[in-house]
């Protein structure tokens, strides 16, 4: 018993040195984004206002059905983003799994709304996403692996609303450190 709590005690002190560390660096801003809503040019536009520098994809699938949002299927979308000079990167271990996305539909068909009509997420969702993927992301070994010259990051996934979406969950980590968060409409 007592090996266990003097090996948490450098964890511990690692945690502390690392978010201290955080709230003194300077930080990017972070805005999201979803697809549901825009048009490709506002789209677009959007992210060059907001000075975008890194988009950061969350999705689990990258692709949507139909001409209206192709533009955001993944290849069109990094085509787009690489000729803007916008850095894309896809990260998995931010998406929910199946598992953990079924618990939101099932809160969905319960209260009769679909995806693109949710305007917050679940209880049960939320903590399910932030056990699943939230505890194990580390801010960062984040920052340090996108470098420093990165001013903002768009985290992005397909709901207009970011309260029905997990990128709100990810921005509220970096709020959680400082990070100045934006949340880009149509």
């Amino acid at each position: 018993m007592m090996m266990a709590t003097t090996n948490s005690i450098p964890a511990m002190v690692a945690a502390e040195t690392r978010s201290h560390t955080l709230k003194t660096m300077a930080l990017p801003q972070i805005v999201t984004i979803g697809v549901y809503g825009f048009d490709e040019a506002r789209f677009f536009q959007r992210l060059r206002e907001a000075k975008v520098d890194l988009f950061v994809d969350i999705r689990r699938r990258r692709a949507l059905r139909g001409a209206r949002y192709a533009f955001a299927n993944s290849r069109r979308l990094q085509a787009r983003l690489a000729e803007l000079d916008i850095r894309y990167e896809h990260r998995l271990d931010l998406a929910p799994s199946n598992r953990t996305r079924q618990i939101q539909d099932i809160y969905d068909r319960i209260n009769k709304h679909t995806k693109r009509e949710r305007t917050h997420l679940s209880s049960a969702f939320a903590e399910a996403y932030r056990r699943e993927c939230l505890t194990h992301f580390d801010i960062h070994n984040f920052l340090a692996s996108i470098g420093p010259d990165v001013k903002t990051i768009a985290f992005f996934c397909v709901e207009c609303e970011p309260r029905a979406c997990h990128r709100s969950l990810v921005a509220e980590q970096f709020a959680d450190v400082g990070a100045p968060v934006v949340h880009l409409f149509p």
